[in-house]
């Protein structure tokens, strides 16, 4: 078994590369902002930039979920559960680690409700899958 210590330092580690990537990809999102709004001469503020990304992401989302054939959807299932198991990591860690004390009160908040409907999501997705797979069942 491993050392309580080690387990720890193993999690801080972990966080420490969390946050870095986190903040290396805003950096990067900031520098795209930033590109579009010097190409267009001020014309398009960052914001506006991000929400329009954001729109763009919802949509191909939207027509990538309803194009699935049926015989997949058990598998994609699958994979959106561990999808939200990543989630749920990622909230845990937002929410409640001891040695990650730099976040807000409404970060906290935030990842908090992350947690609770990743963790429906999770399960509902194994209630449905069950279901899913109990129609493929031989009866009697």
């Amino acid at each position: 078994m491993d050392n309580p210590d080690a387990s720890i330092d193993r999690a801080r580690a972990a966080a420490a590369a969390a946050r870095d990537a986190a903040a290396q990809a805003e950096a990067y999102a900031d520098q795209l902002a930033a590109t579009a709004h010097a190409a267009t001469s001020g014309a398009i503020d960052p914001f506006v930039f991000r929400l329009a990304i954001f729109a763009l992401a919802v949509c191909v989302g939207y027509y990538v979920v309803w194009s699935v054939t049926p015989a997949l959807h058990t598998p994609l299932m699958s994979v959106t559960n561990a999808i939200s198991s990543v989630i749920v990591v990622g909230a845990l860690l937002s929410v409640g680690v001891a040695g990650v004390n730099a976040g807000s009160n409404f970060a906290k908040l935030l990842g908090f409700l992350a947690l609770i409907l990743a963790s429906v999501n999770i399960f509902g997705g194994f209630m449905v899958t069950e279901r899913m797979l109990a129609m493929y069942k031989k009866k009697g």
